[in-house]
């Protein structure tokens, strides 16, 4: 097995960079299978993330994620983290020595991308400033995790996984 394949590659990114879609494309790409953190945040909670975020808080939501990123980075998957995954000191950490792909948006794609989805809760009310807000508080943490990095801009899904696959160790 190479490396690729023996080891889990992880997405990191803010909201609407692309985690998602890239995330589904590159696992059929690479034969892999395509986890979404947020996706069985949600699955084992039983609620959206919004409601965990009213009716529990962020900071309990926060602890779930950092939980379940531990448990599901280990896999040999492609692992697609929450935008806020990196906040957590632990979660960078254990980052450390794993392929991490950061898909780079800028605020104003990302918040055309996302539009007004109110199934992100950090995102509720003035979407673009929010996300410039996220972006940078967050940009120095995804530098910091990140074994890759790459524009997403101006390229399609398919450009990004190609470009990810060929950055990828053989």
């Amino acid at each position: 097995m190479s490396g690729v394949e023996a080891h889990p590659v992880v997405l990191v990114g803010a909201p609407g960079s692309g985690k998602s879609t890239v995330g589904k494309l590159l696992a059929a790409e690479l034969g892999r299978e395509f986890v979404d953190v947020d996706a069985v945040i949600e699955e084992r909670a039983g609620k959206p993330i919004s409601e965990i975020f009213v009716s529990d808080g962020e900071s309990a939501f926060r602890g779930l994620e950092e939980a379940t990123t531990l448990e599901l980075i280990e896999l040999p998957a492609v692992v697609s983290l929450g935008g806020g995954a990196v906040l957590s000191p632990t979660t960078r950490q254990a980052l450390s020595g794993h392929q991490v792909v950061w898909l780079q948006v800028s605020a104003g794609a990302a918040a055309d991308r996302v539009g007004l989805n109110s199934a992100r809760p950090l995102l509720l009310g003035n979407v673009r400033g929010r996300l410039i807000q996220l972006l940078n508080q967050r940009l120095p943490l995804y530098a910091e995790v990140a074994t890759m990095a790459v524009p997403t801009d101006d390229l399609t899904a398919d450009e990004v996984v190609a470009v990810v696959v060929a950055g990828l160790p053989r």
